[in-house]
This record gives structure tokens, C-alpha cells and sequence, in this order.
């Protein structure tokens, strides 16, 4: 892809940050949170009272997307500031390159201890990616199991697909894997901040950077009873906008096609009660920025603490007849972002941003500059933004080149207008001022044909679409072929393993207990 205006426009550092003491970051990170359903976005009945708080105390960006409307590839593309083209991270089983620098890489660099707790769909044997610390393993496969082939599209792969039957189990449960997973990733995350904290009072602390990665609501949608009787069955919505099915977009016929949702009815019972299955999971996530919020409190750096609140990218819920992301309508292609921190003030940004932005963010708090970045990258800085300044970019891009598609499909949105194009599909352009359910295809309509023109114009020419197709092609053969390979028992498992020492973990005999209780205790006694 060629270079993008927002790389050409990004600002170094300002002196004000430079000569600020550098303060911790906190990253707390949903799977598959369309900002929609949240109070702090304004959902009548979402119970989100910590992101709420935030969001009072912060600043709120009411335009921010996914790069890549997929676990993975977003993730990728938050880590590095890079594109998905850019970094060759087309899905989930596209392997994030040990050699892509990463804000985990330049934190460190600028003396931050870093640490990782939580989901990050990191593929290929690199599982740290520049941070010093992993304090839970992951949560889906690191090798190249999940690889689509474009070259035969039409073919479900039902092993790992999204199909309607997650829909239909929705409901009320003890205990899931989700649910174990982001109890422990919780946990982690504050015995590591509280850790972190008690270097600090020994005169060994540096300034922190913890992600928090959680995996709710992502589906499947079931919630554990406290939360799902939080809603009630008549206090949820159903989907506001579903066209008929002879009107839907070429791309969105595939992907109903492709999650079964073409073919395998739904009962209004069954949309509600996956709704609420998933807003009982938002309000759980929630529970869990209110956990992180207090042990910062706690340990006493919360007033030195910028936290932000994000996700990968939304979920459909029903919306337009579809379910979960892969695509770049709203519910899908939206994420929340809330920040909130010393030097930042309190307000709404409007201005349309992306997750490649958090990267010359991080630097900028951390009092980096873009000298010291290894490859280029595709954002901007957004603490202009949150300090309540001007910004000239307004302007968010996404690419798709992973499952249910054969050729990479492409979002532009500026200012109000989101322009998508897929070489084989008729384009869209959106008002999202006028018409912000997306109702209206405006590509054809005579009083925007030179905007739409101008976009299709732009589209062309920053990026190769038959390239980036070949490529993307390319390397599901390779990965695929690694992948027989590997279960035929060719090299190691990936999976990430934390380390655990239990030798020295709380009291043995090789330590003087009162030490030891010293140690573990907080506040240290005087």
C-alpha cells in the first residue's frame, strides 16, 4: 500500500509531553464490544457504570474503528500502527512477524515496564511481541489452523466458522471458558500491578504499561446469572434495521451465507435472548475495568495512570440481518474508546480514528518520539485530540482479507462519509450524519457521484487490490501447507506457556518468613 496521508501528517511529540513525567499506561481490552451497547455511547439500558465513570472523567472518541474487522489482524494492526496490508496480517492464522516492531518494543525502550495479561491472537512462535512480562497463556490457537483459502471462498470450514447455533445457545450459565479465562485475566492483571507497586515502595519502580485483555461478550453469549438478570427479556431491543433479503449487498449476502444466517431462521426469542446474553457480558467486562480502576486506586497511582478503554471490533447482533464483525458497517467496524488520565481532558472527540493511532500514542505519553520507530506506520498521535486541540486528520481506514471473502475489501471513512469498496462488489458510500443505520447506498445517488467518484478515484490509487489478492492468496498456500506439516508433527506447539516458579512463590523454607511477608505485603509497613 502506498503511504498514507495520515503517515504524512503525523506530528512529533509536543515539548508540553516531553516534559512531562511519564506516566503509567493501562490498556483494557474487550473482544468484540460494539460501543453501542455501552452506557458511556448512550444504550438506554447498558449497566456500564466504570466505563461510564471514565468517560466523565475523560475523553470520549465517538469515530473510532478496527483497522481489520477480525480478532487477530486488529490486533496486529493495534500492536504495530500498521496496516493489515502493510504486515502481511490478513486473518486469524496469519503469522505476526518477530520482526514487526510493536509499542510493547518502544515502552520498553523508554524505560516502561511492560506486561501482557490476557487475549492478544498473537500467531507464530513470537508470543511475547516486546513485552517483558505474559502472565496468562492465550485463549484460541497460535499456529495456522485457522487459515481461509480464497480459492475455494464458497466452502464452509466447520470446525472454526461463526455458525447460527451460537445464537441459539445463547443464555445463562455457571461457568464457560470465557468465563474462566477472563477471571484469571483479571486476577493476573492486578497480582502484576500490585507487584509492580511493591518494586516501586523498594526503590526498584519504573513507569507501567499493562494490557488487559478480556474475551467478553465476545460470542458465544452466555453469561453467568448476576449479570444476565441484570436485563429483563422486555427491556431488549431487537434489530433496528434488517433489509430484505433481496436488498442485501453482495458482500453481505456471502457472509450470511457463510454463518448460516441466509439459510437458518431465527426467532425473535432466540435475537433477544442472545441481546441480552450479550449486554449481561458487557456489563461483566465493565465489572472488570472497575477491578483494574480500584487496584490502581489502591496502589496509589491512579492520578499517574492515562487507562484506555477499547476493543478489536464490534458485533453485528442481529443488525442488518447479520451477526459477530467481518464487515465494516457500524456495529461491526466501531469500536469504544475512552481515555482518561493526567493530561487529558473531559470532553467528545468526533473526529474518525482508528486502533494504529493507539501506537504514536503510547509514544507520545511515554515521551518518545517518531525518530525512533523502526517502520513506518499508518496512524497519528490522538493526545492532541485529548487534550481538547484541534486535529486536522479526520479520517479511519479498514481492510478485510480474511474468511467468506475473496477479494480484499476496503473502508475509507472521512469526516461523515464512509466510502467501501471490493473490487467485485458494486461500491458503498454512506452519510452517516443523515442516515447513521447505514439504510441508504448512496454510491449511485446523483448529488454525491463526485464524492463517491473521488473516493473510487482514491481507492485506486493507494492500493493494488489484484496484488494485495495474489499475496493474500499466496500465503493461505503456505500456511496451510505448514499447518499438514505440523500436525503430521514437524516442529513444536506455539501455545504459550507463562512461567511459574513455585520455589518462589509466597513462603519456603530457603526464605525467612518475615521477609518474605514484608515482601508481599502492601503498603509496606514503616
Amino acid at each position: 500500500m502506498k503511504r498514507s496521508q495520515a503517515e504524512d501528517q503525523i506530528n512529533a511529540p509536543s515539548e508540553r509531553a516531553l516534559s512531562m513525567t511519564q506516566p503509567n499506561i493501562v490498556v483494557i481490552m474487550a473482544d468484540q464490544l460494539a460501543p453501542q451497547f455501552t452506557g458511556a455511547y448512550g444504550h438506554p439500558i447498558a449497566k456500564t457504570p466504570h466505563l461510564d465513570a471514565l468517560a466523565r472523567r475523560g475523553m470520549r472518541f465517538n469515530a473510532a474503528y478496527c483497522n481489520s474487522p477480525l480478532c487477530a489482524p486488529s490486533r496486529f494492526s493495534f500492536m504495530s500502527g500498521q496496516l493489515i496490508s502493510r504486515i502481511a496480517a490478513y486473518d486469524n492464522a496469519s503469522e505476526f512477524k518477530a520482526s514487526v516492531p510493536t509499542f510493547a518494543h518502544y515502552l520498553t525502550s523508554l524505560g516502561y515496564k511492560t506486561c501482557l495479561s490476557g487475549k492478544m491472537h498473537f500467531v507464530g512462535p513470537d508470543q511475547m511481541h516486546g513485552f517483558q512480562d505474559r502472565v496468562t497463556t492465550d485463549i484460541y490457537p497460535s499456529d495456522f489452523a485457522w487459515t481461509p483459502d480464497w480459492e475455494a471462498a464458497d466452502e464452509r470450514i466447520d470446525k472454526w466458522y461463526h455458525n447460527m447455533q451460537t445464537v441459539k445457545e445463547s443464555g445463562m450459565a455457571q461457568a464457560t471458558f470465557q468465563i474462566d479465562y477472563d477471571d484469571e485475566v483479571g486476577f493476573a492483571a492486578k497480582r502484576w500491578l500490585f507487584n509492580a507497586a511493591r518494586d516501586k515502595a523498594q526503590g526498584k519502580g519504573a513507569p507501567f504499561a499493562l494490557v488487559a485483555s478480556f474475551i467478553h461478550p465476545h460470542d458465544p453469549y452466555v453469561a453467568r446469572p448476576e449479570w444476565w438478570h441484570l436485563y429483563s427479556d422486555e427491556d431488549i431491543t431487537l434489530p433496528a434495521f434488517i433489509p430484505d433479503p433481496a436488498d442485501q449487498d453482495p458482500f453481505s449476502k456471502r457472509l450470511m451465507d457463510g454463518i448460516e444466517a441466509s439459510y437458518v431462521p431465527l426467532s425473535k426469542e432466540e435475537v433477544r435472548r442472545a441481546r441480552r446474553a450479550y449486554l449481561a457480558n458487557v456489563s461483566y467486562f465493565d465489572s472488570k475495568i472497575g477491578e483494574i480502576v480500584q487496584t490502581l486506586t489502591e496502589i496509589g497511582e491512579l492520578e499517574n495512570t492515562i487507562v484506555i478503554v477499547t476493543a478489536d471490533h464490534g458485533d453485528m447482533l442481529g443488525e442488518r440481518g447479520l451477526w459477530y464483525k467481518m464487515n465494516f458497517f457500524e456495529h461491526s467496524a466501531r469500536v469504544p474508546l475512552v481515555m482518561a488520565g493526567p493530561g487529558v481532558v473531559t470532553g467528545e472527540a468526533e473526529n474518525a480514528c482508528s486502533l494504529v493511532d493507539l501506537l504514536p500514542t503510547f509514544l507520545e505519553i511515554a515521551g518518545g518520539s517518531l525518530d525512533m520507530l523502526g517502520e513506518p506506520i499508518d496512524g497519528r498521535s490522538l493526545m492532541p485530540l485529548a487534550r481538547g486541540e484541534k486535529d486536522p486528520i479526520d479520517e479511519a481506514i479498514g481492510e478485510y482479507c480474511a474468511e467468506m471473502a475473496a477479494y480484499p475489501v476496503i473502508m475509507i471513512r472521512r469526516g461523515q462519509l464512509k466510502y467501501v469498496h471490493c473490487d467485485i462488489d458494486p461500491p458503498q458510500l454512506y452519510d452517516l450524519s443523515a442516515d447513521p443505520l447505514e439504510t441508504r447506498n448512496l454510491a449511485q445517488d446523483p448529488d454525491y457521484r463526485e464524492v463517491s467518484v473521488k473516493f473510487a478515484k482514491e481507492v485506486a490509487a493507494r492500493w493494488d487490490a489484484e496484488d494485495l489478492r495474489q499475496k493474500v492468496i499466496a500465503t493461505q498456500k503456505s500456511r496451510r501447507a505448514l499447518h499438514a506439516a505440523m500436525e503430521a508433527g514437524a516442529g513444536e506447539d506455539w501455545d504459550y506457556n507463562p512461567p511459574s516458579d513455585a520455589s518462589q512463590q509466597y513462603v519456603r523454607n530457603h526464605m525467612d518468613w518475615t521477609v518474605a511477608a514484608a515482601r508481599y505485603r502492601f503498603p509496606l509497613v514503616d
